[in-house]
């Protein structure tokens, strides 16, 4: 396969970032602004900054909508693992993709967003060693550990915690998408032939250290800022139950034992 085929999704996502507008940047006096035409798509609200405050972080509740699935995976080393393995240390953002989509508001989408959250995570020391991004393949034919390696290496920073995975074949793969309610569906042209490409719906799980799913984002909702805050919701709430645990933990044992009345 070219290497033209096996980035394409790569270019998406970069030729997405190329043509945001600068921040702060201005077209005043620029005559040819007034004549470019509209853009044909439309990009996602994840692709720019958010148009609203968001509430603040612990101001809400994220109820747990059930619990993350497990599964035979494989590591950017080759190595089997579990999903598992990935999930409980930390709070996890999972997002599944595959590499050669070239859907900007679909995988291209979701890994710009991850990237985004990495280095809003890396900047805030608060979130140190708090978050685990994972980026799941749902293509096991194309997307080997060695195409998964190549490919992160243009979005993660050095030393952070941002895990690729994919599945030796469809077979492991599928209980996985099942579980998790990933839809994907691949392409064929008119005579059977595949297509290389999948259509598929975008989701990107938040999943606490229970391994409980406490967001589900879609395209519409998938934005840096907005995981952001719910990470920081969940990690106040952590904070909270700990507090309470201490406090019973302290309150345990002080009681005063029961009153012994003397017989008459």
């Amino acid at each position: 396969m070219s290497g033209a085929v096996v980035h394409a999704g790569l270019v998406a996502v970069l030729a997405v970032a190329a043509a945001l507008p600068a921040r702060g940047w201005s077209t005043e006096g620029d005559q040819s602004a007034a004549h470019e035409h509209a853009r044909a798509v439309v990009l996602a609200p994840g692709y720019a900054d958010l148009e609203f405050e968001p509430p603040a972080a612990g101001g809400y509740a994220l109820p747990a909508l059930g619990y993350a699935a497990d599964g035979a995976v494989i590591d950017l080393a080759g190595v089997p693992r579990r999903l598992h393995d990935f999930l409980g240390d930390k709070i996890v953002v999972l997002s599944f993709i595959y590499t050669i989509c070239t859907d900007v508001n679909g995988c291209p989408l979701a890994t710009h967003v991850l990237r985004g959250l990495q280095d809003h995570i890396a900047a805030s020391h608060d979130l140190h060693d708090q978050v685990r991004l994972v980026s799941f393949s749902f293509d096991p034919t194309h997307d080997t550990p060695a195409v998964l390696r190549d490919y992160s290496r243009y979005f993660k920073q050095p030393d952070f915690d941002w895990q690729f995975l994919t599945c030796d074949s469809e077979q492991t793969l599928d209980p996985v998408l099942h579980d998790y309610d990933q839809w994907v569906i691949k392409d064929y042209d008119a005579e059977g032939n595949f297509l290389g490409t999948m259509s598929h719906v975008l989701r990107v799980y938040l999943i606490d250290r229970q391994r409980r799913i406490r967001n589900i984002y879609s395209v519409s909702f998938l934005h840096a800022d907005t995981i952001g805050n719910d990470i920081r919701t969940l990690l106040l709430e952590e904070s909270m139950e700990t507090g309470m645990e201490k406090s019973m933990e302290n309150t345990t044992g002080n009681f005063p034992g029961p009153t012994v009345v003397p017989g008459r």
